[in-house]
């Protein structure tokens, strides 16, 4: 009962929230409303880019508002192309996939800076808070070869706030009945017309102990996190300067209840400590406005530190990056343009106090190539190559085309390649959790072609808009680290591919406004991928064969009350050997009621209340070879209700 004291507590005594701010994102879709040439445009869909050769869409800061989205974790669950799901039962711990691929063939990017490399990529989805997002872009495919050879399915581009957005303060509170609760506040101030800065402030407090499968194991971690973050922009004349520095601490801790300790030995106990470092910087100068061309250097760098204790395993792992690229781009004449720079990698990763050292420094140049015909026939070629301190000469080719031969059509191809090096104790340390030996050996580095298709249709229908995308996208690798479960039951074996691996996606998705403030989407999407394990050819574990989605959003006349519901049917899998799971549904919703300079929202998620039944097993000998964490395919906790309030004032 106490929790829900608490919940409305926070809703009676802090009236603060983000009422985000809506503006028009870097690609030019609007959010809610913006003016673009005296058109008034209205959107709250997550909406597939019009133009670009490149295959995606851009989750909007609108669309972020129709769930909870307190992190980046949170942010895809009316995403239909990006599933997000728990890599283990114990630490919390959450990975996206992507072309029925895990997360790290996915490139993280902010603000088209790489980023969430390495150590970070175990829980870097807890790292960004939803409030501090402006807008979350999402490409298929290998993407551009700008930003290095790592997109090998795809890349996620977050665009935080804005220094030069309106002057104004936003704030966020949170609760929800599973005891975490979490506030935000970020204000900008313009300090000339020049000069802007951008404050951001994240507390988060995930506490309690609770069991609801009665195992004995927390079904989530308690969890504290601080996150700070500040943001500069100058413009003057020619130049422009973005720069900034972030500071994030936060500890993690699991494990057993107290009341279900283990009588004969020390309790099971899971506890993560971490701390990360991080700045940016990008200088722009304009060299010539009528052709479009300029030259940019743009950098960021990152401390992270992560002390862990899995039981009566200990791992700590520190890593220190640093990516830098010169770029120029210009018109050569009407309908071509071009792209050329260089890239410079820098990464070290100490392990165990020093016992486990990995250093590598990669340089690459790159060119591309774009024919764009008004938007109708568009072309962009690019290659890069890169040496790496490890592993030699590489070579990355990508193509993409968009062919628009009507108002109502557009067609795309994609083919290219990725390349990214594997640090197996640092990105899937969370395997330790298990009861099993963790064995890694020398790894390659991964490499995989990928190549796609899609189709998009706007279809004139009863006065209003069908659209309708179908994708298709194959991934296959030449060389890749593979989680072997297989060969023996009393280890997890980090292994190079044998044999075959791949993967074949196919995604129709449709999105139809059914009346004025109402729109309807949805999705299926098919996946069959198989990786060479053991010897043997099969399906990768802990894989949905297909999802199915559907989600429903409506918006009063008046703007005042929204009402947004989203339904998902995921499909059945492998587990390990010819152990299978089946298929499960989730259900989430939200009313969200605005005011003049505040929002409340009450929500939930899991309404159906479905968990895996034995996210832990063997719960009640943790420290035998047959206690196991790391098997998670479904929610590992059941229902939960949120509520929380936004608020949102403008320079007065």
């Amino acid at each position: 009962m106490k929790k829900y004291t608490t919940l409305l507590y926070i809703l009676t005594m802090l009236p603060a929230i983000v009422l985000a701010q809506n503006s028009a994102d870097t690609i030019s879709v609007a959010e809610k409303k913006a003016d673009l040439q005296g058109v008034t445009v209205t959107s709250r869909q997550s909406v597939r880019r019009a133009a670009g050769a490149i295959n995606g869409s851009i989750i909007t800061q609108s669309e972020l508002f129709r769930a909870a989205c307190c992190n980046l974790g949170e942010s895809f669950s009316t995403n239909p192309s990006v599933d997000v799901s728990y890599s283990d039962a114990a630490t919390g711990a959450k990975q996206i996939k992507l072309l029925g691929l895990s997360g790290t063939y996915v490139q993280m990017m902010g603000e088209t800076l790489p980023d969430f490399r390495g150590a970070t990529q175990p829980f870097a989805l807890d790292y960004v808070p939803g409030p501090w997002m402006k807008s979350i872009q999402v490409s298929k495919g290998t993407s551009t070869v700008k930003n290095g050879p790592e997109s090998i399915t795809g890349q996620i581009n977050i665009e935080y706030k804005k220094p030069d957005d309106v002057e104004q303060v936003n704030a966020n509170v949170y609760g929800d009945t599973k005891s975490r609760y979490e506030a935000n506040l970020d204000g900008n101030i313009h300090l000339s017309q020049k000069l802007s800065t951008v404050f951001l402030i994240h507390g988060e407090n995930d506490w309690g102990s609770h069991d609801d499968n009665d195992d004995g194991f927390m079904d989530k971690p308690n969890r504290r996190q601080l996150n700070l973050m500040n943001r500069w922009k100058l413009t003057t004349g020619r130049y422009l300067f973005h720069g900034g520095l972030s500071l994030l601490t936060e500890k993690r801790e699991g494990g057993q209840t107290s009341h279900h300790m283990s009588l004969d030995t020390n309790p099971y106990m899971i506890s993560l400590r971490t701390d990360r470092y991080a700045a940016y910087m990008k200088h722009a100068f304009i060299l010539n406005p009528d052709r479009n061309s300029n030259i940019a250097l743009m950098a960021n760098a990152s401390l992270h530190k992560t002390d862990a204790t899995y039981g009566l395993k200990d791992f700590d792992v520190s890593q220190r990056s640093l990516y830098a690229q010169l770029m120029y781009e210009t018109d050569l004449a009407p309908h071509h343009s071009l792209s050329l720079g260089g890239n410079l990698t820098h990464d070290y990763l100490r392990e165990m106090g020093g016992e486990r050292r990995e250093r590598e420094n990669t340089a690459g140049l790159y060119a591309q190539y774009t024919y764009n015909m008004n938007e109708r026939v568009i072309a962009m070629a690019g290659i890069r190559a890169d040496h790496s301190s490890e592993f030699g000469w590489y070579v990355t080719p990508r193509l993409h085309l968009k062919w628009t031969p009507a108002d109502l059509l557009s067609l795309r191809a994609t083919a290219g390649r990725g390349f990214r090096t594997v640090h197996p104790m640092a990105e899937m340390h969370y395997l330790l959790g298990s009861g099993r030996t963790l064995v890694t050996g020398g790894m390659q580095q991964e490499a995989a072609w990928n190549f796609g298709l899609s189709t998009a249709l706007n279809i004139p229908l009863a006065g209003k808009t069908l659209r309708l995308n179908a994708e298709y996208y194959y991934t296959t690798f030449q060389h890749q680290a593979v989680v072997d479960y297989e060969s023996d039951p009393t280890e997890i074996r980090i292994a190079v591919l044998d044999g075959k691996s791949y993967s074949h996606t196919f995604q129709v998705d449709a999105t139809y406004p059914i009346f004025k403030g109402f729109s309807l989407t949805a999705a299926y999407r098919l996946n069959d991928v198989r990786q060479t394990i053991a010897g043997t050819l099969m399906e990768r574990p802990l894989t949905s064969k297909y999802k199915g989605l559907i989600t429903a959003s409506y918006k009063t006349p008046t703007e005042l009350w929204q009402f947004d519901a989203t339904l998902q049917l995921n499909g059945g899998g492998r587990i390990v050997g010819s152990e299978r799971f089946h298929s499960y549904e989730q259900l989430s919703a939200q009313i969200t009621r605005e005011f003049r300079h505040f929002a409340v929202y009450v929500g939930g998620e899991n309404l159906t209340n479905f968990r895996q039944d034995d996210p832990i097993r063997n719960a009640s000998t943790p420290f035998d070879p047959s206690f196991e964490s790391t098997l998670v395919w479904g929610p590992v906790h059941g229902r939960m209700v949120y509520a929380g309030l936004r608020f949102h004032l403008e320079k007065l």
